[in-house]
């Protein structure tokens, strides 16, 4: 059976908000850096540092979704779509790394507290909060669709909690005085960001392995397959994922119905998949009275007994 399959997407729908996101993180970044060396607090430079990995979670996932518009070459036959999923893990790489770098600056904090300017502190950590809420209002509408734009999402998100954090903290240190609260929420928003990490890395390394992909359970495709009539048996069925959206399928689908349309069965069952599973790019071979691989065996040995066997009906 032939395909015509395109795997470049059709529409770059979340391109523009990830560029307008990369322009505001980017302006604030300077902002915060400048402001948490001016007050000396740690929570606004964790969260500088936040600020500095989605900028560079950003500049991946667009690189990365500039690249998948490439289209499939002698060399990649699928394409680039699977970049989605190495710009997702680099993303979750570098907030990993850098929620361990707050747990190890808060630890220095806790042993030799500093002074803090809790004024200049309020000012940028808001300016932050504000520049934040308008970045995920642009990705949150992408989030559920790329790893890429989910990746950068989460960052912003937690960002947004650093900013409310540093806000609280700020607040605390100017009507208590009491220092320690800036180690204390920077450890928070570590702790928070860690098990979110966690997350996109797993995601990002089910596309890279060829895992099932989510929302797709192994077990009620073959059902759903097995449940035709013209269908009697499946068997090296496998479900993967191209890219964070785009599922694939290949199995073989055999059937011992007389005078069976091979061509008919495929188009039905590919139609059934779409339709239940969102499952769009589907290859699948039809043979008749499989009987696996002892048949194989058996009928070679056939062959060198009397020169005459029976072999399957292969149609792809």
């Amino acid at each position: 059976m032939s395909h015509d399959h395109n795997h470049v997407p059709s529409e770059i729908r979340h391109e523009k908000p990830l560029w307008w996101a990369l322009a505001l993180t980017s302006s604030y970044l300077v902002v915060e850096v400048v402001g948490a060396f001016m007050t000396n607090s740690l929570a606004l430079l964790s969260d500088a540092a936040h600020m500095a990995t989605d900028a560079l979670a950003l500049v991946i996932a667009l690189t990365a979704v500039r690249l998948s518009r490439r289209p499939a070459d002698a060399r990649r036959t699928y394409g680039y779509a699977r970049l989605e999923a190495l710009g997702a893990l680099a993303n979750g790489g570098l907030l990993f790394a850098v929620g361990l770098y707050i747990l190890w600056e808060a630890v220095g904090r806790f042993r030799a507290p500093q002074p803090i300017a809790s004024t200049g502190m309020l000012w940028v950590a808001g300016f932050g909060l504000l520049v934040n809420l308008i970045a995920m209002r642009l990705l949150s509408a992408g989030s559920g669709e790329s790893l890429n734009v989910k990746g950068a999402y989460l960052e912003v998100w937690s960002d947004m909690l650093g900013s409310v954090a540093v806000i609280i903290a700020a607040l605390i240190i100017r009507f208590t005085g009491w220092t320690l609260v800036d180690p204390i929420l920077a450890v928070l928003i570590g702790l928070w960001v860690l098990p979110r990490t966690w997350v996109l890395l797993r995601d990002a390394l089910n596309v890279l392995l060829e895992g099932v992909p989510k929302g797709i359970a192994l077990a009620e495709v073959e059902q759903a397959l097995r449940g035709h009539a013209g269908v009697t048996d499946i068997h090296d069925l496998h479900v993967w994922a191209l890219g964070s959206s785009t599922p694939a399928l290949t199995a073989h689908v055999v059937t011992a119905a007389t005078g069976q349309d091979a061509d008919m069965l495929r188009r039905t069952l590919a139609a059934m998949l779409h339709e239940r599973f969102g499952i769009d790019h589907v290859t699948l071979q039809v043979e008749a009275d499989h009987c696996g691989d002892a048949c194989a065996v058996h009928a070679r040995q056939g062959a060198h007994a009397d020169g005459d066997h029976d072999g399957h009906d292969h149609g792809h």
